[in-house]
């Protein structure tokens, strides 16, 4: 055949392969073994034709088609560290600069780029893991969920930060909405128990987050612990506490949706005159949208399911109960430390523990059967209350600024006494 008839395609396309070598794709290894084969075409007139070198043709002769090129692993300096590091991976959830700190701890200096790249698959692993879950469903009356959410509202025209506590029952989905202005202790327990009075009864246990105001210490390993506080309100109404996985929120799913519901359906956009505006609005949301819509997953209005629920709850106990004590440490400064927020008590207590009553908006410190100290409790976060009492007989450093302004000399008297 003519030379003419066999240029029948554009260059052939190449890529860098081993030692310099080069790689062909498939049409083009299929045109030096047409060429050789149908047409007894030599090395050289192929090479020549195909601007490719004769070693390149030799090679794809010699594999007789088109083979992949496969780049050879040459074993890297993690191999021997791969099972440690997995490990480590797993203990520090994927974080790959605690990682890379750890390697070169033990002699092992790389960069970051290259802990990241290696420890990828295992972060997708991680994330897929993560994402999976098991709907679990539970009997009427066996638990109820508790969690909390923030969005900012306009109230008489200022726009504040509004927390809502969700509580959702986990058969019938039927939710109860309490708003505060933060997420202490006795909001919790207040919500929880305003919760227990709309439904008429108690459930079985409480799925409830990992606040500090809830759960002490909470670990895989360890169990978990309550505050005393919590475990006594359940003992009150006869219910179980139990605390969703760390790092895993979806155990309580389906107050995380009740929350963005809320958020999204019943607050969203709206504005107030009050606070007090803004929970009657809420309740008549309950009553009017959420009980009575169809909900997505059970496909009935939570209300219809709620009857079957309704007579599985245990009785409520209408017993008001009292307000339940903290127990704190008196720090070095003579203030103890309740909900961020701090109080002065008498400095003789310094180091002591004592027990803390909240009684409306009073706190109550008391040691013993003894009241030391009452302070009004303080709004907002990060504040610090003090009476100038607590400190008397303490070297001026120790005691609060206002007591030192207010034995200073006022800037005038100091000129009159000079002009004088």
């Amino acid at each position: 055949m003519a030379l003419d008839e066999t240029k029948t395609g554009a260059p052939p396309r190449v890529a860098a392969g081993a030692a310099g070598g080069l790689v062909l794709d498939p049409p083009d290894v299929t045109r030096i073994l047409t060429l050789k084969q149908q047409h007894g075409w030599g090395t050289k007139r192929i090479a020549d034709e195909l601007g490719i070198s004769r070693r390149t043709v030799r090679r794809y002769l010699k594999l007789g088609g088109y083979k992949p090129y496969v780049r050879r692993k040459t074993p890297g300096v993690l191999e021997p560290h791969l099972a440690w590091l997995r490990e480590r991976f797993v203990a520090v959830r994927g974080n790959a600069q605690v990682l890379l700190r750890e390697l070169h701890e033990r002699g092992v200096l790389l960069g970051y780029s290259t802990v990241a790249r290696v420890v990828k698959p295992w972060r997708d692993e991680l994330a897929a893991q993560a994402r999976a879950t098991v709907r679990f469903e539970t009997p009427p009356g066996q638990q109820m969920q508790v969690d909390f959410g923030e969005l900012r509202v306009a109230i008489a025209g200022l726009l504040t930060a509004v927390h809502v506590c969700v509580m959702t029952l986990g058969y019938s989905r039927r939710t109860y909405v309490r708003a505060f202005l933060g997420e202490r202790q006795e909001q919790w327990l207040a919500a929880i128990e305003a919760s227990f009075r709309h439904f008429g009864g108690v459930p079985h246990e409480l799925l409830v987050d990992n606040a500090k105001a809830l759960v002490q210490t909470h670990s895989i390993s360890g169990g978990v612990r309550f505050t005393d506080a919590l475990v006594a309100f359940c003992a009150l109404h006869g219910t179980t506490p139990r605390a969703c996985r760390p790092f895993r929120a979806r155990t309580k799913g389906k107050v995380e949706s009740g929350v963005k519901y809320v958020k999204r359906n019943a607050l969203a956009g709206l504005s107030f005159t009050s606070f007090e505006a803004l929970q009657a609005h809420l309740d008549s949301w309950m009553r009017e949208t959420a009980d009575v819509r169809i909900h997505g997953t059970t496909h009935e209005r939570p209300i219809e399911r709620f009857a079957a629920e309704a007579a599985a709850l245990r009785p409520l106990k209408l017993v008001a109960p009292a307000p339940l004590p903290r127990k704190r440490k008196v720090s070095s400064d003579c203030l103890v430390d309740v909900d961020t927020n701090r109080y002065s008590v008498p400095h003789d207590y310094v180091g002591r523990t004592v027990e803390v009553i909240i009684e409306d908006s009073q706190l109550v410190v008391r040691s013993g059967d003894t009241e030391i100290a009452r302070h009004q409790v303080a709004r907002g976060r990060h504040r610090v209350v003090e009476r100038r009492e607590h400190y008397e007989g303490l070297w001026a450093r120790h005691r609060p600024a206002a007591a030192i302004a207010d034995e200073l000399p006022s800037p005038l008297a100091q000129y009159e006494e000079v002009a004088s």
